[in-house]
């Protein structure tokens, strides 16, 4: 099985991952993890988070993947522990005092990325401290995928999402110039500003990774688990990206995906992002074109119109709680778990006290929208842009 690996970072988030595809998700906890900015579970969110996924007989990795300083080292045999007991399917280390402990306690060990494994030696070291799977540095290549998968282990690799400038796990640029530990959940993302240079703005930042034209073949190539990165982003972009995966997986399985269907998912995965996307180190070295250089524009994406919150069977309402402007007339598209894609004009738009506008504009704001049925819960109404 090909596993589709979701971030989450939030119970909100990971619910809409599970819905929309994912086979398994990964969170961080309050300490130990990367993404200190993130919102991240407490060992009461995990346990929820747990009993939810095994309720739909997915998985949960819990990320435990900083570098530990001696400070780092205080409670984390007890959280381990903790995390054994609610009974998450994994954790996600990096640093060799986190795998020795994690073993200790009986959990199955993924070596997270900022251990940066590019090469079946190190594998092999590895796989002799107990690790299980391994999630492979972005700059890996495919004849390098080949050759570890030879060392009859898991491998994971990222599919889609930000790219890291430096070598996974190596950068010390936010420590330098802010003093935040990019290795113990600090980063600061230097990597994303503009520096003045004497004529022009100089950037060195990496284009975003995007595997589509090459999932097949890392299906072929004995992949098991393809990642998406982002636990900070929205639900909108989550729910989006899972869900075009999902949909190409099942389709390369069923033997139906067709280069038109590929052109349409760059299409969508392109719109939901604000940085170009290419694939990155899988068949070549990047180049200049798979990096900005002299500045960029980043545009919000305002495809995301609504929150399909439920259904009044009664008067053939949705119930929508509004995240961008739109109006009568404009023709939209519903998104959801387990269904296809459906389009829609809108005919009329009735606010909380009964009131027919013309158009919702405040963000958050509920209204309703005449429908013929109902729709699955974490329902997403956008702007229709592209025919399948």
């Amino acid at each position: 099985m090909t596993e589709l690996l979701a971030p989450a970072g939030d119970l909100e988030r990971l619910k809409i991952a599970y819905l929309y595809g994912a086979d398994a998700v990964y969170i961080g906890g309050l300490d130990y993890s990367l993404r200190a900015n993130a919102k991240n579970f407490s060992l009461e969110d995990i346990k929820e988070a747990t009993k939810f996924a095994h309720s739909l007989g997915k998985k949960i990795y819990v990320t435990v993947n900083i570098v530990f300083h001696n400070k780092n080292l205080e409670g984390l045999k007890e959280y381990l522990e903790a995390l054994k007991e609610l009974d998450v399917d994994a954790v996600i280390v990096s640093d060799i005092v986190g795998i020795n402990m994690a073993h200790e306690c009986g959990l199955d060990i993924i070596l997270s990325t900022q251990a940066s494994v590019l090469n079946y030696s190190v594998v092999r070291f590895y796989k002799s401290l107990g690790v299980k799977r391994f999630v492979l540095g972005r700059e890996v290549t495919r004849e390098d995928i080949i050759r570890i998968k030879k060392e009859n282990v898991e491998v994971e690799c990222f599919i889609h999402g930000a790219m890291c400038t430096s070598i996974s796990g190596k950068c010390v640029l936010s420590n330098y110039m802010t003093n935040r530990d990019s290795n113990r959940g600090g980063c600061a993302q230097i990597c994303r500003w503009v520096f003045e240079t004497d004529d022009v703005p100089f950037t060195f930042m990496s284009k975003d990774l995007n595997m589509v034209e090459y999932i097949e073949d890392m299906i072929n190539i004995g992949i098991d688990s393809f990642k998406v990165e982002g636990r900070m982003r929205s639900i909108y972009y989550l729910a989006t990206v899972i869900k075009c995966y999902r949909e190409i997986i099942d389709k390369i399985k069923e033997h139906s995906l067709t280069e038109e269907d590929k052109k349409y998912y760059k299409l969508i995965l392109d719109r939901v992002a604000n940085r170009d996307s290419v694939p990155q180190f899988y068949q070549k070295f990047p180049g200049y074109e798979e990096s900005y250089f002299q500045d960029r524009v980043e545009v919000s994406n305002q495809d995301f119109l609504g929150l399909v919150l439920g259904y009044d069977e009664e008067k053939k309402l949705l119930k929508i709680e509004e995240r961008n402007y739109f109006k009568t007339s404009d023709i939209v598209e519903f998104i959801g778990p387990n269904m296809e894609d459906i389009t829609y004009t809108i005919e009329d738009i009735i606010d909380e006290d009964g009131n027919r506008i013309e158009v919702a504009r405040h963000p958050q704001m509920v209204v309703y929208i005449p429908y013929p049925h109902s729709l699955p819960k974490f329902s997403m109404m956008r702007i229709k842009v592209f025919d399948k």
